[in-house]
């Protein structure tokens, strides 16, 4: 196996983990949790998402998040944008990237987002051309790459459609997302693998949710592939508001302890990440959703 020596994380515990929250989470809070992040090493950190706050109202103080972080040299900041209307609205403050989506299930595409596979890139077509002339780089969240709540399991072919598709206009980089945390280790190495056919194993990364406790293994047989980019969201916050019963992402805390157990490097500090995570949890009133953070957090009230 060809293990990278040093890993990338992003994490998305401020956009992806606290989208589906129910109780709002103020705007200093989510500017805490980024600064926090920051502080224990993370260079990539997905803040907020310029949807309409009719349908996630937790987003509305995008605008407000952005504004209210105190940048960090070396650090990028990214958001989600929908449409052509989220990213003008994105633009403005100023992000060094932004995440376009897409299903690689039919059925979800239309239940999520109310259209096609088609019809998705086609409407984010103009916003990365828009993106990378304004200089932004582009991010392309793949979902659903191995299963899906309406249709099963989804074909690695279904995949390899769609990163064709996000190539075809001008998506930089792919993750390779398990949305819904069905994926066993095989099966997410065919996603990849699919992948692949249209993108450089450097501007791939994996995106495992947690629900079925195989994120740890699916993210292991990727980095025997070479893969070293993940989305990773700090005390494992998250969910999906489409697929009942799914958890969170893989939590930040739980990653990092395997890879600096197996030598890897990443830059972040773990107790200070374990600390950003309980912080957030302590908010939200529970605990953090990591085995790593509660033992770790365990071991120091012993």
């Amino acid at each position: 196996m060809s293990i990278p020596s040093r890993v990338k994380l992003v994490d998305v515990g401020p956009r992806d983990g606290l989208q589906n929250e129910k109780q709002m989470v103020p705007a200093a809070v989510k500017i805490e949790l980024v600064h926090r992040l920051q502080d224990a090493g993370l260079t990539e950190i997905e803040v907020t998402s310029f949807v309409s706050p009719k349908w996630v109202p937790q987003m509305g103080d995008n605008a407000e998040v952005m504004a209210g972080i105190q940048r960090k040299d070396g650090v990028r900041y990214s958001v989600l944008t929908p449409n052509l209307q989220g990213f003008e609205a994105a633009v403005l403050t100023k992000p060094d990237e932004i995440v376009v989506f897409a299903a690689a299930s039919e059925a979800f595409s239309q239940k999520n987002i109310n259209c096609s596979i088609a019809e998705s890139i086609e409407r984010f077509a103009p916003v990365v051309v828009a993106a990378r002339a304004a200089g932004i780089y582009v991010r392309g969240a793949m979902s659903c790459t191995v299963g899906c709540p309406y249709e099963g399991d989804i074909a690695p072919e279904r995949v390899a459609y769609l990163a064709g598709l996000m190539k075809s206009i001008g998506v930089q980089h792919v993750g390779v997302a398990d949305t819904i945390g069905v994926g066993t280790p095989m099966k997410v190495r065919r996603a990849l693998e699919a992948t692949l056919q249209h993108y450089d194993l450097n501007d791939i990364s994996g995106h495992f949710h947690d629900t079925y406790g195989q994120a740890l293994a699916n993210t292991l047989v990727a980095l025997g592939m070479g893969v070293w980019q993940f989305d990773t969201s700090v005390a494992g916050l998250g969910g999906c508001p489409y697929a009942k019963g799914a958890t969170g992402n893989v939590a930040s805390e739980d990653v990092v302890y395997m890879l600096h157990g197996m030598g890897i490097e990443t830059g972040i500090d773990l107790d200070k990440l374990v600390d950003a995570g309980k912080f957030i949890s302590d908010f939200l009133g529970r605990k953090p959703n990591s085995r790593a953070a509660t033992a770790l957090l365990n071991k120091r009230a012993g």
